[in-house]
């Protein structure tokens, strides 16, 4: 396979093995715990975590096909993640689709759930890699981290003591980690030098960061039909991301009793809310902020890139990547 591939084919030739895994999955007994899995699966999606592992692999001329068990692993447990935090945040739907635990019921979607994160390590063992305990560590450490990640965020839930810095801890384990993670493996499986696989990692770290600020954004200010869920759920919800935190330090006083008094609130109308702290965002530049904030982690990314000892040509496709993460819209 040729180093100039584009994200798109790469898309193509993930979607295409995950459709069949989907399909065989979905035709294993018992159906009322796999066929959910393949539900989830089948959602749709960008599918970029198990590209950038063949991006990765490929970058330093490893095998795809070698690379593809990893890949499925990275996506699968990735959807596992999804599956339950839409469950603990009793999130309606997920990529304009009903969420597991709406279409079937909460114990399906624990179970369900459970049985992906085994998955995907069965998945992943299947790599044939002289260093397969290396990536098998790597990805234990990193589903480790998800679930800390996790479980400061939701520690954050019931506090507003929480400062910029500990937020951009919780989003590196939550979000960037598994980024990482999956550029890591695919750089690992294609016998790529520590060194350059470890900048790989640390340009998965930086998009990682930039992509959950955009998210963020997102939530408050994209296009509804667009995004694939109703937007302002975090505003609803009162979730400690970098806009409600930097909102509480930039705030007049008047301005952060407004938003405390809607934080507080227990009974509330969801669109006066959300409209009302929306405006409060706009009013202090949040938006621009942000905007600068994903920038600065842009460009860090791109720094990693640059150290990595492969001619920049074959690099390009990872702009590409980070260009796309930055510009998106859902």
């Amino acid at each position: 396979m040729s180093n100039t591939q584009t994200i798109s084919e790469f898309q193509k030739l993930f979607a295409e093995k995950l459709e069949k895994e989907a399909a065989n999955i979905e035709n294993t007994e018992p159906k009322n715990l796999y066929e959910p899995i393949s539900y989830t699966l089948k959602m749709g999606g960008k599918r970029l975590r198990p590209v950038m592992v063949l991006m990765a692999n490929n970058l330093f001329g490893g095998n795809i096909e070698k690379a593809m068990p990893a890949a499925l692993a990275i996506e699968i447990f990735h959807n596992f993640t999804l599956l339950h935090d839409d469950m603990m945040d009793n999130a309606d739907m997920r990529r304009n689709h009903p969420s597991v635990h709406k279409k079937y019921n909460d114990n399906v979607a624990i179970l369900s759930g459970d049985a992906m994160s085994i998955m995907a390590y069965q998945y992943l063992v299947q790599t044939e890699s002289p260093e397969i305990q290396k990536m098998v560590q790597l990805f234990s450490k990193t589903a480790m981290e998800v679930c800390e990640g996790q479980q400061y965020d939701m520690n954050f839930e019931d506090t507003l003591s929480v400062s910029i810095d500990d937020y951009l801890n919780m989003i590196r384990l939550k979000t960037a980690v598994l980024i990482a993670c999956s550029l890591k493996l695919g750089a690992i499986n294609a016998g790529a030098d520590t060194k350059d696989a470890n900048h790989l990692y640390n340009f998965g770290i930086n998009l990682g960061l930039a992509f959950q600020l955009q998210d963020d954004l997102l939530d408050v200010f994209a296009d509804e039909e667009k995004f694939g869920k109703k937007i302002g759920g975090d505003i609803t919800s009162n979730k400690k991301t970098f806009l409600l935190l930097k909102a509480l330090e930039l705030s007049s006083p008047a301005q952060k009793e407004t938003l405390i008094n809607w934080i507080e609130k227990k009974e509330f109308d969801i669109a006066e809310k959300i409209a009302v702290v929306k405006n409060l965002y706009t009013e202090l530049g949040l938006p621009e902020i942000s905007k600068k904030l994903m920038e600065d982690y842009y460009q860090s990314a791109l720094e990693e890139l640059s150290t990595i000892k492969i001619a920049s040509e074959k690099k390009e496709i990872f702009i590409d990547l980070a260009k796309m993460i930055m510009k998106r819209e859902h």
